[in-house]
């Protein structure tokens, strides 16, 4: 596969995991990868609706197992769902040793971006349609943590409500 032949919907970033990324005890920084994150997202994103876009929100952020300096980190970013103006961008993290070649999958996460418009206004995005089992499978996960988050923010809206009167 070609740089030609990645579709549109799709992106990876490779970087190589230098001493200036390292926490107190040498792994690499969360904050140095959650940067990285919103960058890959960013780009998968901004790719995909052809316009910018902004960061709406950061879910499941699950740090698996520590990143580890001079480490090739790539990170795997997809659309896995798009709204009017919001695309789900699913990213997956996995860390290689140059050495010995062995590669882990120490993290995944989803952010939700926004594309704009000149005017910094939400902007419509083209509809993501799932080609195959794998793309189907996210785009119905996406579905589901997006509801979940509605009704999280529905429930905290009522309480709020509540605690008002």
């Amino acid at each position: 596969m070609t740089l030609m032949d990645i579709p549109q919907h799709q992106l990876t970033m490779t970087v190589l995991m230098t001493p200036d990324t390292a926490n107190f005890s040498g792994n690499v920084h969360g904050g140095a990868i959650l940067k990285l994150l919103d960058e890959v997202a960013y780009a998968c994103a901004s790719r995909y609706a052809a316009r910018y876009v902004v960061t709406m929100s950061v879910d499941q952020v699950i740090f698996r197992q520590p990143i580890h300096v001079g480490e090739l980190v790539t990170f795997l970013a997809s659309v896995n769902h798009t709204g009017t103006s919001s695309m789900e961008i699913g990213i997956r993290v996995v860390a290689e040793n140059i050495r010995t070649q062995e590669k882990r999958h120490v993290n995944s996460c989803y952010f939700t971006m926004v594309a704009v418009d000149e005017n910094r206004k939400p902007t419509p995005v083209p509809i993501f349609g799932p080609q195959n089992d794998e793309e189907k499978r996210r785009h119905s996960a996406a579905e589901i943590r997006k509801n979940a988050r509605i009704r999280a923010n529905n429930q905290l809206n009522a309480q709020k409500a509540l605690t008002i009167n």
